[in-house]
């Protein structure tokens, strides 16, 4: 092992005119005829550490060598080559849950608009004169949860033709239905999901079948784990 004297006036904390460095052997052969490149190197790690205290982050500064042993040192960068820092964390977390959400916004939609499309989905109109009544009185019957409206966007409401029981009226417990699970999607996915609460019947089936109370009761079971 071998020692190294650095010294320079600006490069050294206050106080101090030199300080020694221990290198190994094989390096002391290549650097003891290059003094002024190893000063360099040495003040230019002074300047980083300076910067980084200063500035509160990490810095960097650049040494290419060539065979010769000829360097060039680039001065002190600007740009933190550091591993991101907590703020920078949470949003890039932030734009990566948005985008997830953004995502599955999307598939939403693209599945609810082919849900609308199909060919036992009635608009307002059809719905009406499938009920014997006017477009006014099924929108009110909407709002109040009476009959399953699912809203189309662009093509309006949508209603399923399946809604309807043995009399050819409406589900006497959709009413129930939507003040339990708060939304006409919603209702939709209860009834036409198939529950373990109904021995494996969708909503719709036990509706079709009278086993009213045994939905509704499968219903609550559905709201209360969603809140």
């Amino acid at each position: 092992m071998a020692f190294f004297l650095a010294t320079g006036a600006g490069a050294l904390p206050e106080g101090m005119s030199g300080f020694k460095i221990k290198v190994p052997d094989s390096a002391t052969k290549v650097l003891s005829d290059k003094p002024k490149r190893v000063q360099a190197l040495l003040q230019q790690y002074g300047q980083a550490i300076s910067r980084s205290r200063t500035a509160g982050r990490r810095v960097s500064f650049r040494v290419d060598v060539d065979p010769e042993g000829d360097m060039v040192v680039t001065p002190v960068e600007d740009e933190v080559l550091a591993a991101p820092t907590v703020a920078e964390h949470a949003s890039t977390a932030d734009a990566g849950l948005e985008q997830a959400l953004a995502a599955a916004r999307a598939r939403g939609r693209s599945k609810a608009a082919e849900i609308l499309e199909r060919g036992d989905m009635l608009s307002a109109d059809e719905f009406a004169r499938l009920l014997g009544t006017t477009r006014v009185t099924i929108n009110t019957k909407r709002q109040n949860g009476q009959v399953l409206g699912l809203d189309g966007a662009k093509r309006g409401y949508r209603f399923p033709d399946w809604q309807l029981d043995s009399d050819g009226k409406p589900f006497a417990a959709l009413s129930i239905l939507h003040e339990r699970l708060g939304g006409a999607w919603a209702v939709y996915r209860f009834l036409v999901q198939p529950h373990g609460e109904l021995d494996g019947l969708t909503g719709r089936e036990a509706l079709e079948r009278g086993r009213t109370e045994e939905a509704i009761s499968a219903a609550e079971s559905v709201g209360r784990d969603f809140r």
